[in-house]
């Protein structure tokens, strides 16, 4: 089988799963692919919104279930937590929908919501709505960006070979330059 074939057959379901353990990297990786053909752009943006949405509520039901405990061990940052709980219990919503957009937020953003006790039947379509908007537009940088990745990774035999040819070259001119110096300062003892 080659990896064509693997993406094709398995790609839907990775994008669910990376998306719901990393996130960005994964959901451009998707619309890269989708721009190969070897996929459909709307299910990569479905497959990925799944993902990122599972993610977020599982983190969701921890922060509920141990919230405390959780943001107690965090002492140095308290300062953070709590101006992070202000802005949830001021403005739930662009909180929620926002946090998987926060650089730092990605992960620690659900749990503080679940923590400030923010009602599960706010939380839900919230989380949807932001992960269908995250996926949306992380797929479409992927997409757009396969425009430029996707020639590059018709050729990638052709790149490695000259990559590999340039580490070589530049091998062969540091062990000259090497030699050439030591040689030099044998010459000099």
């Amino acid at each position: 089988m080659d990896i064509n074939s693997l993406v094709e057959h398995y790609g839907y379901a990775a994008l669910i799963l990376g998306s719901m353990a990393e996130g960005e990297t994964v959901t451009l990786l998707g619309g890269v692919v989708a721009h190969q053909g070897l996929l459909k752009y709307p299910l990569v943006i479905l497959s990925v919104a799944l993902g990122g949405m599972i993610g977020d509520q599982l983190l969701y039901l921890i922060g509920r279930r141990f919230g405390g405990s959780i943001t107690e061990r965090f002492k140095k940052h308290q300062k953070k937590i709590v101006k992070a709980k202000k802005l949830i219990n001021r403005h739930p919503y662009l909180f929620v929908i926002g946090s998987r957009f926060m650089y730092g937020f990605r992960v620690i953003g659900p749990v503080l919501i679940g923590a400030s006790h923010l009602p599960p039947k706010i939380f839900l379509p919230l989380n949807i709505i932001g992960a269908l908007i995250w996926a949306a537009l992380f797929t479409t940088l992927g997409y757009l960006g396969g425009e430029v990745v996707g020639p590059w990774l018709h050729n990638l035999d052709q790149h490695i070979k000259h990559w590999v040819w340039l580490l070589g070259v530049v091998a062969v001119v540091w062990l000259a330059r090497y030699w050439f110096k030591r040689r030099e300062s044998k010459r000099q003892d």
